[in-house]
């Protein structure tokens, strides 16, 4: 099993960046594992910590419209360059956490998506080399006030919302080639999307080298590279779960916004 890295808090209210363990024990280790985190003596037992999102970013760049079913399904063109739009970190939750559902929106969508966590500084780099800037993989649910979205033409509030950006439960540094992606919703056995994320008009290199020429990622970003066709409406208290091959499932339940 590829090793598994993860923030947590204790229950102390302290947080670390460890190495999650096959009996759940928590290696902790002395900073961000992309900074060069070295394991330490201390270990955290199951039920003495709560896991976080892997990775506090100061910024989550998204791209649209990266698989062409999705475009498709959109009614809309696979866009010739990369189409990016930024998320506030406060969109972050946890796996196994609640994404609120605010009372402006009719329409909240579910979007699973392979998320991408940048390990060095990296501004106008090219693809190849942007291959050593991705430190890791881990698993992402791009939620979208669907209604808001193309009602306001701008994308800013549909995607802004606090707790729109499920993240985790850990990353990997390696995924297996043509990994599957599928979401799935309450207890259904098929899923309501499934593609192979080597289906993406632009590959994650690319993208990171595109970002690149724009802005400065650094240690600890997350870019999120699309989501495939079969993207839908959740309800209050459905439960949505989005796996991929060779990272685990990240699952998360609606409730209202109070």
């Amino acid at each position: 099993m590829a090793q598994r890295y993860v923030r947590v808090k204790t229950s102390q209210g302290q947080t670390y960046y460890g190495l999650l363990q096959i009996t759940r024990t928590i290696q902790v280790l002395d900073a961000p594992p992309w900074l060069q985190g070295q394991p330490t003596d201390l270990e955290l037992e199951p039920g003495s910590y709560q896991l976080l999102a892997p990775c506090a970013p100061t910024k989550i760049v998204a791209v649209g419209k990266n698989y062409r079913d999705h475009a498709a399904e959109m009614g809309t063109p696979v866009p010739l360059e990369p189409l990016l739009f930024l998320k506030p970190p406060t969109t972050i939750t946890a796996a196994d956490r609640e994404i609120k559902y605010p009372h402006q929106s009719q329409r909240v969508d579910y979007e699973g998506e392979l998320a991408l966590v940048i390990g060095e500084h990296c501004l106008d780099c090219t693809p190849a080399q942007a291959t050593t800037k991705i430190w890791g993989y881990t698993i992402a649910n791009d939620v979208t006030a669907r209604d808001l979205q193309q009602k306001d033409g701008q994308w800013t509030r549909g995607k802004g919302f606090d707790t729109f950006c499920p993240l985790g439960p850990w990353i990997v540094r390696e995924l297996p080639p043509g990994a599957k992606l599928q979401t799935f919703l309450n207890d259904a056995a098929e899923p309501v999307q499934s593609a192979s994320i080597d289906l993406m008009v632009f590959s994650p290199e690319f993208l990171v080298s595109y970002i690149s020429q724009i802005m400065t990622l650094l240690p600890g970003d997350v870019i999120l590279t699309g989501t495939p066709q079969g993207v839908g409406a959740m309800k209050i208290g459905d439960r949505i779960r989005v796996e991929i091959e060779g990272i685990g499932h990240l699952e998360n339940t609606i409730v209202p916004r109070s």
